[in-house]
């Protein structure tokens, strides 16, 4: 489409991008942002994965002004999840002991995913958005517990699980956007993509 802004998403994830093209939506260029993600002192979780969407974006940005080949016009969604228990911020497992620590303490009760949203318009001008979901996971048995992390399914993933995979039998209830637990709620950054200008439902008509 002639004159459409040009959309970049500020994330590697697979998971992310997968879920845009879900919505009948390609971003032009994906640039992750290498950002420190560790937590400030008694920062809450939910200005976590604020500040992180914010200096995504904000790191992205810096990218492409050096970028002599950026296109003029540019759009762009930054997003970051954390998991968390009350205030407890749970890491992306890397490693065995911190996925058996996260799983052990989901089992059987609540915990909250927020993601962060930070959508830069072609005036540079940024917008964030915070989405809240509640998971309770089941009761789990130890046996259960050990052949989990023996999938390696945990790792690099918020919390030490991917809904979408096995974990997704764990989960007992959940309030909120599923999409948000993936790791990009779509309603909400649809919404902030078409304010931006994007024509969001070019591509379903192409699938038709």
């Amino acid at each position: 489409m002639p004159g459409r802004p040009y959309l970049i998403l500020a994330s590697g994830s697979p998971r992310r991008l997968a879920l845009l093209q879900q919505a009948g939506i390609e971003p032009d260029r994906l640039l992750p942002a290498e950002i420190d993600e560790t937590p400030w002192p008694r920062e809450s979780p939910r200005k976590l994965a604020l500040r992180l969407a914010r200096e995504k974006a904000a790191e992205a940005v810096k990218r492409l002004r050096d970028d002599p080949e950026a296109p003029v016009g540019s759009i762009l969604l930054s997003a970051d999840t954390v998991v968390c228990v009350g205030r407890r911020i749970l890491p992306k497992a890397e490693t065995i002991e911190e996925a058996a620590a996260c799983i052990r303490l989901l089992s059987g009760r609540s915990h909250r995913v927020y993601t962060g949203l930070c959508m830069v318009d072609q005036a540079e001008r940024a917008r964030t958005k915070l989405i809240e979901t509640r998971v309770r996971f089941k009761r789990l048995s130890k046996g259960e517990i050990e052949a989990y992390l023996a999938s390696g399914e945990w790792r690099g993933k918020a919390g030490g699980y991917a809904i979408q995979g096995i974990a997704g039998a764990f989960v007992v209830s959940l309030s909120g956007s599923y999409t948000n637990v993936v790791g990009l709620p779509l309603t909400e950054a649809v919404g902030m993509i078409g304010s931006a200008g994007y024509p969001v439902t070019l591509g379903w008509i192409s699938q038709g």
